[in-house]
């Protein structure tokens, strides 16, 4: 099963900035740059500014600009706000800001909460970019190789959008990332809330020759014991993390949930691995005459890659 929704959909004329909301950007020499203290003031500079692009660590955002794709008539810079920059325990969840770096949420601290998010952003490229790249930022770009995106979608994570008047929303960090969702005018995501769920959690990414710490496929998987579930997402490798959702379900009634986790024979981890790549990289539709063609030397190599991160993560899970 392919993801739960259809690619992102961004309307023509409008990018993302790095902090998480989509607003027009037309190509004019940046002018103004405003620096809130709060969430809210944010909000509002920002509907006071239809043009301006929020920014938090910018790296999606400059990388635009440096290509020549992006000319901001404003900015509304968001690493003044400390309401955004660390986290809170909620109800059995832990609550982020989205003003959290790469680099922060690497360290053991943060890893002995959420391991497999910690994983990601340790795998988040160079330290420069670690130690300036935010959480909102990452999810509201929604670049396909990003990697706390596989990682959220697996955890079943939510989105606290910040809105005008104090007004605050929750969406499925799914629903975001399918393009179900999206980021209405003078928005901003504000947090991100992500059930604890003291149990394994992985995360795994192949490079190639994508460049730099680039994924071509990622896999992140999770256990939840609470529940008796199975939780994968693989990332790189389309607009937005897909769920293999019948894999999930197949191996999870495997496991015994009561006992040793640890015991489901090598051959069901391996055919995990095999169903979460067909699942994600699926064969050709049959030709009209019925004949059926072969995927491509380099989508078939991409199917092997995936089914080797999921069964490897799986199996670092279950150990």
């Amino acid at each position: 099963m392919r993801g739960t929704g259809p690619p992102p959909r961004h309307a023509a004329g409008h990018r993302e900035g790095a902090a998480g909301l989509t607003t027009h950007a037309p190509q004019a020499t940046t002018r103004a740059a405003v620096l809130p203290g709060s969430l809210d003031e944010a909000v509002e500079a920002l509907a006071a500014m239809p043009a301006a692009v929020p920014v938090a660590g910018g790296t999606d955002l400059m990388a635009q600009v440096n290509a020549g794709q992006l000319r901001p008539a404003a900015l509304v810079g968001l690493g003044r706000i400390s309401e955004i920059r660390g986290w809170q325990y909620q109800d059995g969840n832990a609550l982020l800001g989205a003003g959290l770096t790469h680099a922060r949420i690497g360290r053991p601290d943060f890893a002995a909460l959420i391991p497999g998010l910690a994983a990601a952003a340790r795998a988040a490229g160079p330290p420069q970019i670690r130690n300036a790249a935010t959480l909102g930022g990452n999810i509201a770009s929604g670049a396909p190789a990003g990697d706390t995106l596989p990682v959220l979608a697996a955890l079943e994570a939510t989105l606290i959008i910040a809105g005008q008047g104090g007004a605050r929303r929750e969406v499925p960090v799914s629903h975001l990332l399918a393009g179900m969702d999206m980021l209405g005018p003078a928005e901003l995501i504000g947090f991100v809330r992500v059930p604890l769920l003291h149990a394994p959690q992985v995360f795994l990414k192949a490079t190639g020759r994508t460049g730099p710490g680039r994924a071509m496929a990622s896999v992140a998987l999770v256990l939840d014991p609470a529940r008796r579930g199975v939780r994968c997402a693989v990332g790189a490798i389309a607009p937005m993390p897909l769920r293999p959702l019948e894999a999930e379900q197949w191996v999870a009634s495997l496991i015994d949930w009561d006992g040793e986790r640890g015991a489901l024979v090598p051959e069901a981890v391996h055919a995990f691995g095999e169903y979460v790549a067909a699942a994600c990289v699926p064969d050709p539709e049959p030709a009209p005459d019925g004949t059926r063609q072969q995927l491509p030397p380099a989508v078939l190599h991409l199917r092997r890659t995936v089914a080797v991160l999921a069964r490897r993560a799986l199996g670092r899970a279950l150990s």
